[in-house]
């Protein structure tokens, strides 16, 4: 218990040394299209008791669920150039379920989504979107620590909420059942990896190909 809440609050240092430690090389972001077929029930019970945080609308007929890493270059090109496109068409008209899930590659990645679930239902979200536009700014500095509380200032962390955050021993328990799911459960080898009503795409798909995958289903 002390050890990992030495990682995850410690210096710029420790923080390197356990991404490093704990990443998942097979996880850096895919770029070819796969497709898999997998049970949709399951999909919606997802581990570790971390609450999905849906956007549109909950009865449509379709269900978009995306696994996403902060730490993820991919990932970080759909939130900033897929999304916006994604959310005006399908998810603020209530075509479309919208569900962005927690994939844990790293403890940097941890970090951001143990700030995240600290915020708040109603901030839950703009602490994931900050995290990918400053992604430059904590990804690659050599003190990550002092980078991530950086952008977490922005987001009005002091430095006690920012440490009291990253003590919630549960959650960081609940994020590796949340990954361990995806890998064994839902056959993910990617991130982002997407998910609609069940049919599993891989890589870094545009706004074309979900809407080729989208308009079908919706009848």
């Amino acid at each position: 218990m002390a050890n990992r809440r030495n990682i995850l609050i410690g210096s710029g240092a420790a923080l390197v040394a356990a991404a490093s430690g704990t990443s998942l090389s097979l996880l850096l972001g895919a770029t070819a299209a796969q497709a898999q077929q997998i049970d949709q029930a399951k999909l919606m019970a997802p581990a570790g008791n971390i609450p999905d945080r849906p956007l549109g609308n909950k009865d449509a007929k379709v269900t978009v669920i995306e696994y996403l890493s902060p730490s993820c270059p991919h990932c970080k090109v759909f939130a900033l150039d897929v999304y916006p496109q994604l959310k005006a068409e399908y998810i603020d008209t209530g075509k479309i379920q919208f569900i962005a899930r927690p994939f844990m590659r790293n403890v940097l990645d941890a970090v951001v989504f143990m700030l995240a679930e600290a915020a708040g239902d109603e901030k839950y979200h703009d602490v994931i979107d900050t995290f990918f536009k400053t992604q430059d700014q904590w990804l690659t500095s050599n003190a990550p620590n002092d980078a991530l509380f950086a952008v977490a200032q922005q987001l009005g962390f002091t430095k006690e909420s920012y440490d009291a955050a990253l003590t919630n021993q549960d959650l960081f328990a609940g994020l590796e059942a949340l990954q361990k799911q995806a890998l064994d459960e839902f056959q993910l080898q990617g991130t982002p990896t997407f998910y609609v009503n069940g049919k599993k795409l891989t890589g870094e798909n545009s706004f074309e190909a979900l809407k080729a995958e989208i308009d079908p289903l919706l009848g």
